[in-house]
């Protein structure tokens, strides 16, 4: 299987709406509108692809100079643990290398925890920092 990684945002609808719902996201596809939208506001969106099948994506906001904020990276179930994410993850590293922040909130389980360690990320329940947010 090879899988080809696009730069752009402008990628079709259906496929984020099956993307985004196989991995339960149902927040993001309430208003599909609003999140194609989001895609167009965002510094960059890398998509992976097999053949015609979008199967990953990861979506970058922020200014890429002092802070880049990575607000989904997500891979079909069924292409989940083949390393397409980290892919995703290290072309994003790699462009952005000198930007001081790279931040990201995602919920808590011992396979997140692990990716984004084994990404260079460190929690903010360790070390000096610390995190808040606020979700309507």
């Amino acid at each position: 299987m090879t899988i080809n990684f696009i730069n752009s945002k402008n990628v079709n609808r259906e496929q984020v709406e099956k993307l985004y719902n196989d991995v339960e996201w149902y927040a993001y596809t309430q208003d599909l509108g609003v999140l194609q939208h989001a895609m167009e506001q965002s510094l960059e969106v890398i998509s992976a692809w097999n053949g015609e099948e979008l199967v990953g994506l990861i979506r970058i906001v922020g200014d890429g100079l002092t802070i880049i904020y990575i607000q989904d990276i997500l891979v079909l179930n069924a292409y989940q643990n083949q390393g397409i994410a980290t892919q995703l993850m290290q072309q994003v590293l790699k462009k952005y290398k000198n930007v001081r922040q790279k931040v990201l909130l995602t919920e808590e389980s011992p396979d997140v925890r692990h990716f984004y360690e084994k990404n260079d990320f460190q929690s903010c329940d360790k070390g000096s920092l610390v995190a808040f947010a606020k979700l309507n």
